[in-house]
């Protein structure tokens, strides 16, 4: 089958530099260089396993089965939701960073983590719920995921842009690899019409 699935806006474009930042000048550097030690110490492979899942969405398999569709779709849910999880546990973990305003920061970051992994949870159960023996059902249902994903998406790319805007970005953006942009990119659209199942492209194929 030939589905063309929903390409999550890119989480890296979305980390771009020179969003609105909630630090101000008075911090220093070398605390909150620390601070950005710290937090990357266990935020880094969450980040790139949500980067891994995030691609996988937009991949196109062919001959993929219904069965085998959903299966792919729900994992990548459910890896998109740990690792919004973990991020947020690992910036709990880590603190306030010592900016001005770094408390308000870092709870506004936790809650548009923690909201984006619920979200992310509730679309995984939508997609475990999609009827594959129901080729236009399951093309609907698609259709549906694309509309309800975009949401958690959102939350959790302005999460993490806000940790990028500012001094805090400029720290984080000196730990090699820590929720570092994808090769500043433009954000990533998703494709027309995507996840384009029509009920003759949801059909299992054979």
């Amino acid at each position: 089958m030939k589905i063309k699935l929903l390409a999550l806006p890119a989480a890296g474009a979305l980390l771009a530099f020179g969003a609105a930042a909630c630090t101000g000048g008075s911090d220093d550097t070398a605390q909150l260089d620390a601070w950005a030690k710290k937090l990357c110490g266990t935020a880094g492979a969450p980040y790139a396993r949500s980067q891994d899942a995030q691609a996988d969405l937009g991949r196109v398999r062919q001959g993929e089965s219904p069965d085998d569709l959903r299966k792919r779709l729900s994992a990548d849910m459910a890896a998109q939701a740990q690792a919004a999880r973990q991020i947020a546990a690992a910036l709990d973990g880590a603190g306030a960073p010592k900016a001005d305003g770094g408390a308000q920061l870092q709870q506004q970051v936790l809650r548009g983590l923690r909201d984006a992994a619920a979200g992310f949870g509730q679309v995984q159960q939508k997609v475990d719920s999609l009827p594959t023996d129901d080729q236009a059902r399951f093309a609907d249902g698609l259709r549906s995921v694309k509309d309800q994903i975009q949401q958690p998406a959102q939350l959790y790319g302005s999460a993490v842009r806000r940790l990028q805007a500012g001094k805090t970005g400029e720290s984080i953006a000196r730990q090699p690899g820590c929720l570092a942009p994808a090769g500043g990119s433009a954000p990533a659209q998703a494709p027309s019409g995507s996840p384009a199942a029509s009920p003759s492209s949801a059909a299992p194929q054979g």
